[in-house]
């Protein structure tokens, strides 16, 4: 085990609370959730593939990242009506 796979580990260990946040919280708590959560899971791809010397996983990690953008302007607009305070 090297540095990256410590780090990659320990920042999917990290997930679990941000994934009981989303589950249980309103709807804007959710997306605060999901945003911050996926900001995580792309840094912990990124060094997991670095860790298991796989750099076509690379790719993966930066895919991840523009599609978790993309679904949460995709929560927004659906929910904009209820998001507005």
């Amino acid at each position: 085990m090297n540095a990256f796979l410590w780090a990659g580990t320990l920042l999917v260990a990290l997930e679990l609370p941000l994934l009981l946040l989303a589950a249980r919280a309103p709807r804007l708590d959710a997306l605060t959730a999901v945003a911050s959560g996926s900001g995580i899971f792309t840094l912990s791809l990124v060094l997991l593939a670095q860790g298991f010397h796989r750099t076509a996983y690379t790719v993966l990690g930066l895919v991840a990242a523009a599609l978790t953008f993309a679904g949460s302007m995709v929560f927004v607009r659906f929910f904009e009506k209820e998001l507005d305070p």
